[in-house]
């Protein structure tokens, strides 16, 4: 897992596995964002692998899937999202680009 910081209260990644939701635990993110649509690439992990995972490490979890273009929808779930969940959030999809342009989304 190769974590890129964007701000002080978000970084991005690529897929994470659910083994490595304890080590994004001990990294001190409070809440995880997929924006990863499940079933993209064969054998990738589920998002409810991986929320089963983040919920047993107490961190808050949400499934903003996004394929091709940001829609004017997920980005009100992120802004929901963001507004509610505690932070630092690590979000995650394939490469960690489109976690990474959700939270884009916030300055403008």
């Amino acid at each position: 897992m190769t974590i890129r910081k964007i701000s002080d209260d978000f970084s991005a990644t690529g897929q994470i596995t659910p083994d490595q939701v304890k080590a994004a635990a001990e990294a001190g993110f409070k809440s995880i964002l997929c924006a990863r649509p499940d079933d993209e690439e064969p054998g990738q992990p589920s998002f409810a692998d991986v929320a089963k995972a983040a919920e047993e490490q107490g961190i808050a979890i949400v499934h903003i899937p996004v394929s091709g273009m940001l829609g004017e929808g997920q980005i009100i779930r992120f802004h929901d999202a963001w507004a509610s969940m505690p932070k630092p959030m690590l979000g995650y999809c394939r490469s960690g680009a489109r976690a990474g342009s959700l939270y884009a989304t916030l300055n403008k």
